[in-house]
């Protein structure tokens, strides 16, 4: 595998970095979702007799426990991850299953028979590890081909093209290692999150672009909320009980909620000790994982496994620190979103490619970033926190049990959440001039233990615990 940083100065918007999406997983099933979509517009009003789809390597290792056929399935159909009823996916996916007839999103019917036509290959594709190919055949014996690549966080590439920039026209100021971060940091006096807005109001109005901001963390939030009142035990076969609602009921003890915000409101008035405010943030990252387990709605950060971590810590700052709301919100994900961009553009935020580090990791070094913007660090704070994050994945594989995103998915995203907070607080106690690692030095370090990673700790559920603790757990 060469460097990603290969095709230059990629352009990422913020809200690609956060993209609204349903769980359990962006490269699993976000990405094979947006490429079926992404299918039907090549399709157009094309008469369809059949299509075929393949699906190679991870996404054929793990794709059962990450509801990819159901993805490629529901993307067929044309339906919105942002906007589908999440309630009703299991309906839509048995009524295919049964009938054995799909209706496309362009409106035509056929046979389809998923026990058939999707296929897991179990092969690899040399590109990326995560690859899916369909074959639409047309009448008079013509057919259209296509191979899409999941790459991470919900973005997909096709066969034979480079990968795009995700917004059009040229950002202000162009990032893509933390030393241009630092050049226009020092050329134009402003903070990260300055700059991220200056490129982002380059490409749509100031006001859109805070609302868009605001709606991000409405639909963080609401994950939170409905995973803290949920109980019983997650989908897949595992029987994973799920504990954010019993935890969420233990912390208020005898206190009663009817709405979100009053829910919120009870928490800021709370114990506010160091165990407490853990054992709350812990709830918060795992309400939202839970969430993503269940086939619900979270916010892709930078991906759907690691989709707790950074509501979970800007929760914990608006809950239990001093702050300016909704300014500090639209503060964290501006920093959070640059940090991320910067890995995806130097290394990868594909467990498949780079195992957990790029998700886990990831998303706690964006998390500790924004944090500490928050707090009102400085920019080489925050980077430093970013770097502090990251430094403590290194090597953290990905080894999902049976494929589904849940054991140890679930758990680590409060893990990732609680280095976030203890990488800031780092931070901002220390001098970032003696600093003797890097943000760039650690995402080059991490892109090079993703290439040193053997292939079944990069979610293939063919090894860690996935292989170790399988055979002592229930069959699907």
């Amino acid at each position: 595998m060469s460097h990603p940083q290969r095709f230059g100065m990629e352009q990422i918007s913020v809200f690609d970095m956060f993209k609204v999406g349903v769980g359990p997983s962006s490269s699993h099933t976000m990405g094979p979702w947006k490429a079926a979509l992404d299918l039907l517009k090549l399709i157009g009003d094309q008469p369809v007799k059949s299509i075929q789809v393949k699906l190679y390597g991870s996404l054929s290792k793990t794709g059962i426990g990450h509801g990819t056929d159901k993805a490629v399935i529901l993307g067929l159909m044309g339906h919105d991850p942002i906007t589908i009823d999440t309630t009703a996916i299991n309906r839509y996916v048995e009524t295919v299953q049964s009938s054995k007839m799909i209706t496309l999103g362009t409106g035509r019917e056929i046979a389809f028979d998923p026990e058939s036509q999707i296929v897991f290959a179990k092969q690899f594709l040399p590109r990326h590890p995560n690859a899916l190919r369909f074959t639409v055949a047309l009448p008079r014996g013509k057919a259209i081909k296509q191979t899409y690549y999941s790459i991470g966080g919900g973005f997909i590439q096709k066969e034979g093209e480079e990968p795009a920039n995700s917004v059009e026209g040229t950002f202000p100021y162009p990032c893509s290692q933390e030393a241009h971060l630092l050049e226009w940091i020092k050329k134009e006096n402003l903070s990260i999150d300055q700059l991220v807005w200056a490129n982002e109001i380059s490409l749509r109005p100031p006001e859109e672009v805070d609302q868009k901001l605001l709606e991000i963390w409405d639909h963080m939030l609401d994950s939170i909320y409905r995973g803290c009142h949920q109980f019983g035990v997650l989908p897949g076969g595992l029987e994973v009980r799920r504990r954010a609602g019993p935890l969420n009921q233990k912390l208020l003890s005898a206190a009663k909620t009817s709405s979100r915000d009053e829910w919120m409101e009870t928490i800021k008035r709370s114990e506010t000790s160091f165990a407490t405010i853990n054992k709350w943030v812990s709830c918060f990252a795992l309400a939202v994982n839970e969430e993503n387990a269940a086939f619900g709605r979270v916010v892709t950060a930078p991906t759907n496994g690691a989709a707790g971590v950074i509501p979970a810590v800007l929760m914990y700052h608006l809950c239990f620190c001093e702050n300016q709301g909704n300014e500090d919100i639209k503060r964290f994900l501006l920093t959070a979103s640059e940090i991320g961009s910067l890995y995806k553009k130097g290394s990868t935020i594909s467990a498949a490619m780079g195992g957990c580090q790029a998700e886990i990791g990831v998303s706690s070094s964006m998390a500790a970033a924004g944090l500490t913007a928050c707090m009102d660090g400085s920019p080489q704070q925050v980077l430093m926190a970013a770097e502090i994050a990251m430094e403590h994945h290194l090597g953290m594989t990905c080894d999902p049990i049976k494929g589904l995103v849940q054991i140890p998915c679930i758990e680590r995203n409060t893990m990732g959440a609680i280095k976030a907070i203890t990488a800031s607080q780092l931070a901002l106690s220390g001098d970032h001039e003696f600093s003797k690692v890097k943000l760039d030095g650690i995402i080059r370090t991490m892109w090079a233990t993703a290439q040193d990673m053997h292939r079944k700790y990069k979610e293939t559920s063919e090894g860690g615990l996935a292989k170790n603790i399988e055979q002592m757990l229930p069959e699907c």
